[in-house]
């Protein structure tokens, strides 16, 4: 089988990486790929724009998954989920792991995925929406901080601002709905409590239609929980970033958290999404704060998190691609998810000056034989292929790629994991010393 990934990042590179460990699989087209995926096993770059086989007015991706004979499509990113593109694979017999366009919207607005949260119960932050400054603004000067502000819509992780100070959230409704700061996705506002705690991320695997609701298949099965490190500097300190890394398991959450998890958040969004008669065949993120009142949703992603990817996915001890098939069929209830004892860190190396302005097309040098006694896997985001027919890389992005290593214990995989990072080099390379040490995860606190 054929299969076409469509996205550039981190996240795709491991899922391209994972897909091709099937046997299943006999191609993986990355559409339009990076410079790692452009040398995985199985794994073939295709760029739309050299594609001269797509007609005008066709949806590229479709096209070029015809044009390979592609059997599943995997959506990594949520704008293209967003925007619908499920819907088209799906009208052109092609099965899509990913939601369709309805479902996407609970990533794609935040104020409806509030109102989500609100109908079916997710233990969630309280929340007020608005589409005029100046209600907002009464709203916080009212309320006081801290209080977090969200722009309603997709704003490429630079639409909420966490306000320590009443002075903070009145620059931020400013800045998000005067001041063009994200575009239309600022026009509308959620406004929400502020929660103390530390927060992890669940991701899940998702298999829900109106017809397997009343099959009984519809299910949403999590998988092991994962942390993202947010800020740039050791400690939990400096500038939100995209991510800087990422850990699983964690030791901090115990099978009693897990459960309230899913008591108060898990299924109840599965109730909503069968209520709700959404075709949701993909994956969904929780962001997740563990609060003295328990775990309480901060957000949902419609796909797969990003660098927790890098963690969670090589922790999966059975095919991803027999899971996606059952993800599609309506089997998934009945999959048999078996994960390898022990942990996975995946320290992020990003260009220097990230997140703000940061030079692009610096030449990455890999240390071999250091990188091979590491174990670490490199997985990349923001880096192409250099020179054609070599195994060169050159910088395109902010966050340019993850070394994720295993270990029976964490001490091994965080010694593996920096090992691997110290064999990668380019000029102003950064990363964070501290990916899962004490310390490290940010605790939100008053």
């Amino acid at each position: 089988m054929n299969i076409i990934v469509v996205g550039n990042g981190g996240r795709e590179h491991t899922i391209c990486w994972k897909l091709a460990q099937s046997s299943l699989v006999d191609k993986v087209i990355a559409v339009p790929g990076n410079g790692g995926t452009a040398y995985e096993t199985k794994c073939v770059n295709i760029n739309p724009k050299e594609c001269d086989y797509i007609n005008d007015g066709e949806n590229p991706y479709v096209a070029i998954a015809k044009h390979e004979n592609c059997r599943m499509a995997v959506i990594g990113p949520e704008d293209p989920l967003a925007a619908g593109l499920a819907d088209e694979f799906w009208k052109n017999d092609i099965p899509c792991v990913g939601p369709k366009k309805a479902g996407a919207q609970l990533e794609a607005s935040k104020d409806l995925s509030k109102k989500f949260m609100k109908e079916y119960g997710v233990a969630c932050a309280a929340s007020e929406t608005f589409v005029k400054k100046e209600p907002a603004l009464e709203y916080v000067k009212k309320h006081g901080a801290p209080i977090v502000i969200k722009a309603d819509g997709l704003a490429a992780g630079k639409g909420v601002v966490v306000a320590a100070t009443v002075e903070e959230a009145l620059a931020a409704v400013e800045d998000l709905m005067d001041n063009g700061k994200v575009g239309d996705a600022g026009k509308k506002l959620v406004i929400e409590d502020y929660l103390e705690g530390v927060e992890i991320s669940v991701l899940a695997a998702v298999s829900v239609t109106p017809e397997y609701a009343v099959q009984g298949k519809a299910t949403i099965v999590p998988f092991l929980p994962a942390r993202d490190h947010k800020r740039l500097l050791d400690g939990a300190k400096g500038p939100n970033t995209g991510g800087m890394g990422s850990i699983c398991p964690l030791d901090d959450v115990t099978d009693e958290t897990m459960a309230q998890f899913d008591k108060d958040i898990l299924q109840p969004t599965l109730t909503g999404l069968i209520k709700e008669r959404f075709d949701y065949r993909g994956f969904i993120f929780f962001g997740v704060m563990l609060t003295k009142q328990g775990p309480k949703l901060l957000e949902y992603n419609v796909r797969l998190g990003d660098p927790e990817t890098q963690s969670v996915l090589p922790l999966m001890n059975f095919d991803f691609t027999a899971m996606c098939t059952a993800i599609l069929n309506g089997t998934l209830k009945d999959f048999n998810m078996e994960w390898k004892p022990g942990y996975q860190v995946a320290p992020v190396v990003v260009s220097g000056g990230y997140p703000a302005e940061y030079k692009k097309g610096c030449e990455i040098t890999f240390n071999e034989p250091l990188l091979k006694a590491s174990t670490a896997k490199v997985f990349v985001a923001g880096a192409v292929s250099g020179r054609r027919g070599s195994g060169d890389m050159l910088t395109s992005g902010g966050r340019v790629l993850a070394c994720s290593a295993y270990g029976s214990t964490f001490k091994e995989a965080w010694e593996k994991a920096y090992q691997g990072i110290s064999a990668v080099k380019f000029e102003d390379a950064f990363y964070r010393k501290d990916i899962g040490l004490p310390g490290a995860a940010e605790s939100v606190k008053l």
